[in-house]
């Protein structure tokens, strides 16, 4: 028999710890940003580059204000990039080291150029800031601010390649790093020493402070475009319960954003698990909850449209639960959109189509022998089949999750058989009320519906095969174990559907409960995605 109290459907993951950095891509204006994630048990922090004061003097919050010599060799020791004409502010792209914008320690790429000597240059374009630059004379004194959000094309190193190699193009592009202009020789400049910073100037440095973070309790992930069936490359979005989201987090190759995805994904259901353990101390033993968590449902909607919904899938005593939200209450569960008798189920996984005839990329799932790179558009999808023949189709985001609902599905509706004992349906046989019932110790039975009498009676043992119309009637062959004959029953049911995922239940929970191992490696799931 298999202990009725809920487990894990596997060994919970290494916590997850993770720093490293990424790209923020904002869809209303299509840019992307600098960011570094910082990942613990409980949360996911967004964290941007910003300049502060490490000490020195009095010091304002928003900008700085600093005085540069020109040199006769280097210039200002500084590029630019942007202008108004391309509706981004001028950055400075590149600090040379040892030259004077470098030495006084209060100038950082990615600073947005503000005043010009005391002339506002946000508007200007970028020829008009690169012009006063180079006429200011020997002192320089600009005015910046640190933009946390600058596009991070406007970031590139110098030299990086811009759209076009003619020069007058590249003149006219935000990627056009204007060095060269403001670091030769001008009539304007005379040999001079370095400036260097005094002792009670305010001193800054770059760091990286904490823009949004994340509780990643009951929070979801996911890879998918909004308002599509389309799956993003080497990105996709976390989603806390409070609503609050990242934005489309980016990496630079699949695998990165794989580590990242598995990570975040890991620490979730870690989380998840403990707030099982936490609401099982309420519940009765015939209540508890084996697994829950957020999955994306697939509907097809009019022109072959495919719609995504996001919903709460839980297994908890006799039923499977579909939520719009993780519940928070006793109310809640008794509200969910749709509730299903786990004994009338029937859990399918999808084929994994996988490029290159590989099952599943090995970073999705540890232990995995090939190395293999999933398909965009194909999900990790089941399907949850319910009465009269209907279903709801589901996918996750990796094969961890897949093998995690596969497991959990398969323990949950070998408990409730194990605590319903037997299930009872009405049916009808040449014109008369019978009783079909299928009872975990003896097997199947038909009985007449007033008096109780037994008909005929078999093991699971005898089942032999079975036939349906895919509608009201069923024909089930059992063998004599007597005569060795083949029997034939054939009975009509109201939820055809319905008994022939319960009979599937019961005769797997009675295989399970003789042979464990044996319906473990039956698992898709587990058959592909671990070594033997």
């Amino acid at each position: 028999m298999l202990p009725l109290e809920p487990k894990a459907a596997f060994p919970l993951s290494v916590l997850q710890t993770k720093t490293g950095l990424a790209l923020l891509y904002d869809e209303d204006t299509s840019n992307t940003y600098d960011i570094r994630l910082k990942l613990t048990k409980e949360m996911l922090t967004i964290q941007k580059q910003d300049v502060v004061c490490i000490g020195g003097g009095a010091h304002h919050l928003n900008h700085r204000t600093v005085v540069l010599r020109r040199q006769a060799n280097g210039g200002l020791g500084l590029s630019i990039k942007g202008g108004a004409e391309h509706k981004v502010p001028v950055v400075i792209s590149k600090i040379f080291k040892d030259q004077v914008a470098d030495q006084t320690g209060m100038l950082f790429i990615g600073d947005a150029v503000l005043q010009v000597n005391g002339i506002n240059v946000e508007k200007c374009t970028h020829e008009e800031v690169v012009h006063l630059l180079r006429t200011a004379g020997d002192d320089v004194t600009i005015t910046v601010r640190y933009l946390r959000e600058a596009p991070a094309f406007l970031k590139l190193p110098l030299g990086s390649p811009g759209p076009s190699s003619d020069q007058s193009s590249r003149a006219s592009s935000p990627l056009f790093d204007s060095g060269l202009h403001l670091n030769g020789n001008s009539s304007n400049t005379a040999p001079s020493s370095p400036s260097s910073p005094s002792a009670n100037e305010p001193k800054y440095e770059k760091r990286w402070l904490d823009a949004v973070s994340l509780p990643l309790s009951m929070a979801r992930v996911s890879r998918h475009k909004a308002g599509s069936d389309k799956l993003r490359s080497n990105s996709f979005e976390v989603f806390a319960l409070d609503g609050v989201c990242t934005n489309v987090l980016q990496f630079c190759t699949a695998a990165e954003s794989t580590d990242w995805l598995q990570a975040i994904s890991t620490n979730i259901n870690d989380l998840t698990q403990e707030n099982i353990k936490t609401a099982n101390k309420f519940y009765s033993s015939d209540e508890q909850i084996i697994h829950m968590g957020w999955v994306c449902e697939h509907l097809h909607g009019s022109d072959a449209n495919h719609i995504q919904s996001y919903k709460f899938l839980a297994l908890k005593g006799s039923s499977l639960f579909i939520l719009r939200g993780p519940p928070a209450s006793v109310s809640d569960w008794a509200q969910a959109e749709a509730t299903f008798n786990l004994c009338e189920v029937l859990f399918k996984v999808h084929k994994l189509w996988i490029a290159e005839d590989c099952w599943i990329q090995t970073k999705l799932y540890p232990g995995l022998q090939q190395d293999c790179e999933l398909r965009d558009n194909e999900p990790f999808c089941f399907s949850v089949l319910v009465g009269h023949g209907q279903s709801h189709c589901f996918s996750v985001e990796l094969g961890t999750e897949l093998a995690l609902w596969e497991k959990a599905f398969q323990r949950a509706v070998f408990v409730e058989v194990q605590r319903a004992g037997s299930k009872t349906y009405m049916c009808s046989s040449q014109g008369k009320i019978l009783c079909f019932t299928i009872d975990f110790e003896s097997g199947f039975s038909c009985s007449e519906s007033i008096s109780k009498k037994v008909i005929w009676r078999y093991k699971f043992s005898q089942l032999k095969g079975s036939s349906d119309d895919g509608k009201t009637r069923v024909k089930l062959l059992f063998k004599n174990p007597e005569s060795k004959q083949i029997e034939m029953k054939e009975l009509e049911f109201a939820n055809l559907t319905a008994v022939l995922h319960c009979i599937h239940s019961f005769i797997a929970a009675k295989v399970a409960s003789v042979d464990p191992l044996f319906v473990n490696n039956q698992t898709i799931t587990r058959k592909y995605m671990y070594n033997s």
